[in-house]
């Protein structure tokens, strides 16, 4: 797709900004991850345009994910960001990327019994000691490393738990029809952190890039913790919306 100096109409009350931004978005569609956009200056001659104007559609467009800017080099078609939503958190994540025009996959990284420890214990209402199943995921979005997540569940409430392919088994499908737990609260902490090396690796960034690092307890319909999970997402691959609604 050619850039058209057609698409921007000074004539309407649509901001010209917004106009390009939209048809630079239809340009982005056709393009490959790492292909070079137009500088600004080509953009302002093509479509008459003031430079301030163009740099404000281009700005936003860094801000969505869709481009990247390289110091000294130029503007790149770049990988949108995956946006998550709390209110699907209890949902499946291989169908919330596919609604999304996603390709999922989950690599298991380790699964087994170990004995909860202290913090692990109080957050789903164990002794510290008593037995659980460790499950670690690496999740990913079109074969891009999107989060890796850290659950536990206790043993006793799941039994055969580490018989099951988490690459192919959703987990909250699985306690939901194998297991017959109705899931009806999740409490989920979010913050912003710098990457650990052994995390970083995985999600093949540089160590003490920014991630967000989330922590949280699912609870079945008689207020039992039935799974406690740590993730960490590529902050430059990620992006949670919180809708809040007045009473």
């Amino acid at each position: 797709m050619r850039l058209d100096r057609n698409a921007i109409d000074k004539s309407i009350p649509i901001p010209l900004y917004y106009q390009l931004k939209q048809h630079l978005r239809d340009y982005i569609d056709t393009c490959r991850v790492g292909d070079p956009i137009p500088t600004e200056n080509e953009l302002c001659t093509r479509f008459e345009i003031s430079r301030p104007t163009v740099r404000q559609a281009i700005t936003e467009l860094v801000a969505e994910g869709y481009l990247v800017r390289s110091k000294g080099k130029g503007t790149f078609v770049t990988r949108p960001k995956v946006q998550r939503d709390f209110r699907l958190a209890l949902s499946s994540f291989n169908q919330e990327m596919r609604d999304k025009g996603v390709s999922p996959s989950t690599r298991v990284l380790d699964l087994y019994q170990t004995k909860a420890d202290t913090a692990v214990a109080e957050k789903l209402g164990l002794q510290s000691g008593d037995t659980v199943f460790f499950l670690r995921r690496l999740r990913s979005a079109d074969r891009q490393p999107l989060m890796i997540v850290n659950t536990f569940l206790p043993a006793g409430l799941v039994p055969g738990f580490d018989s099951h392919d988490f690459s192919q088994v959703a987990l909250h499908t699985l306690l939901s029809e194998t297991y017959a737990f109705e899931l009806t609260l999740m409490r989920r902490s979010i913050e912003a952190i710098a990457a650990p090396k052994e995390e970083a690796t995985l999600l093949e960034i540089k160590p003490g890039s920014p991630v967000q690092y989330t922590e949280t307890i699912v609870y079945t319909d008689q207020d039992i913790p039935i799974e406690f999970s740590l993730g960490w997402y590529r902050g430059d691959h990620s992006r949670f919306t919180l809708e809040v609604r007045a009473e």
